[in-house]
């Protein structure tokens, strides 16, 4: 196998987003839902037999080093491994948006490069890798929809129904640092249990980060009062600055916020690349 092409890296939104508490070494104690969904970027993978690791920028430029190539080298440090590779990524999920796209991206390489270099590693080593890449990674190497406790590396699978979501993601971005770092940020949310959520999945609970974000963006006000003229609760997913309602029905979308970007998605029942 001398390439793969097309591989996605799926979005995800929180259903919600409490913050529970602070350990001693600073980390934020969390409790979320991850929904996959159908927005994704797509990645081309060519093995390079010289061990260089190279990247194209198939829509807008990325950072220099960006995970995707950390990934790939992360990847080739643990192994050991001699070959490279040349990827292309076609970016679609936008940066800053609370989505989880550069973690996606890290993901998606690592399950491509592990087949492309024929590596055999299985779920749990690949999972090691991508927690030192980040704390989202391993949720998309675990290919389900999860229930997130911890930091971010407890990660349970639940079911959720389908739905047909509406996201609007502001044009400016947020800095999930600042977010964790405002003293304004609400830490002592009581702990929830599955069954809770399990009773209302798309209503369930709230995001903690969100008041926070709000006065750091405004835009993301805008977006959710837009949604709200539309008869669509809104919340905002991550640290935004995208929000998403639940769609019951289609609307007409012209009239959204100046910079605002919309756009209609799925739920997904699993990781397309689940099992690799």
């Amino acid at each position: 196998m001398q390439a793969l092409y097309d591989i996605p890296a799926p979005a995800k939104l929180n259903l919600f987003l409490h913050v529970t508490g602070r350990r001693a070494d600073g980390y934020h104690l969390l409790q979320s839902v991850f929904l996959l969904i159908d927005w994704c970027d797509q990645l081309n993978f060519e093995v390079r037999h010289d061990g260089t690791l190279s990247r194209e920028d198939l829509t807008w430029p990325l950072p220099e080093d960006d995970l995707v190539l950390r990934a790939a080298r992360a990847l080739q440090q643990a192994t050991g491994c001699r070959q490279g590779a040349h990827i292309g990524v076609a970016k679609s999920v936008p940066a800053q948006a609370g989505m989880g796209g550069g973690s996606s991206d890290a993901a998606s390489t690592l399950l491509a490069l592990n087949r492309l270099w024929n590596l055999r590693l299985p779920a749990d080593a690949l999972a090691r890798i991508g927690l030192g890449l980040g704390a989202d990674v391993p949720f998309f190497l675990g290919g389900d929809n999860a229930w997130i406790e911890g930091v971010g590396e407890q990660i349970t699978p639940v079911q959720v129904p389908s739905a047909r979501l509406l996201i609007a993601k502001p044009q400016a971005g947020l800095d999930t640092s600042l977010i964790f770092s405002d003293p304004r940020l609400k830490r002592n949310t009581d702990l929830a249990i599955i069954s809770g959520f399990a009773a209302n999945p798309y209503g369930f609970g709230h995001n903690d980060l969100q008041p926070v974000a709000q006065r750091l963006c405004p835009d993301i006000v805008h977006a959710i009062e837009w949604l709200a003229s539309k008869g669509l609760k809104a919340r905002m997913t991550g640290s935004g600055s995208a929000v998403f309602a639940e769609l019951p029905h289609a609307i007409d979308t012209q009239d959204a916020p100046q910079g605002v970007l919309v756009k209609e998605c799925g739920s997904l029942e699993c990781h397309p690349l689940k099992g690799w």
